[in-house]
């Protein structure tokens, strides 16, 4: 089965990636891989104190996703399945499309402000040339009711 690979962060636009992986996976048959990364920034701290961080930045993902999982299988009959890795965040989805090959498509969404479309967009297409699969940009600003439409 194709999966669709989507990024699980604090972004606004993360909401609309995750939209249009589930509705796409429902209408190929596919299924939605959510990929959280947890960096290492968060971590410079003594060794009792970075586990806990840890720990804590695992079980706010956890409870995120479950929030996406119960939308995805409700709405869509997606089970969406979880990875999270530890890292820089570009570094860990490329190591993540390249250890799972039966992701078919990377799915991120893209901001709204004047600043671009966000870091994950603007360092992946430098390299989308190499990439073991395609990448689908969803528009930030973009309707449910027009994602559903081009689904």
């Amino acid at each position: 089965m194709r999966k669709f690979l989507v990024i699980l962060d604090d972004s606004r636009e993360c909401l609309n990636a995750m939209r249009f992986a589930s509705m796409r996976a429902e209408k190929t048959g596919g299924g939605v891989q959510i990929l959280s990364v947890i960096s290492p920034e968060e971590f410079n701290h003594w060794i009792g104190v970075s586990d806990i961080m840890r720990e804590e930045a695992r079980e706010r993902i956890e409870a995120h996703y479950q929030v996406f999982a119960k939308w995805m299988r409700d709405k869509h009959g997606i089970a969406p399945e979880l990875v999270i890795r530890e890292g820089e965040a570009v570094e860990e989805i490329l190591a993540q499309l390249h250890d799972d090959p039966s992701i078919g498509v990377l799915v991120l969404g893209a901001g709204t402000d004047r600043k671009g479309p966000g870091p994950l967009i603007s360092q992946l297409t430098k390299s989308a040339g190499s990439l073991p699969v395609p990448i689908t940009i969803v528009p930030g600003e973009m309707s449910r009711e027009r994602l559903e439409a081009i689904t």
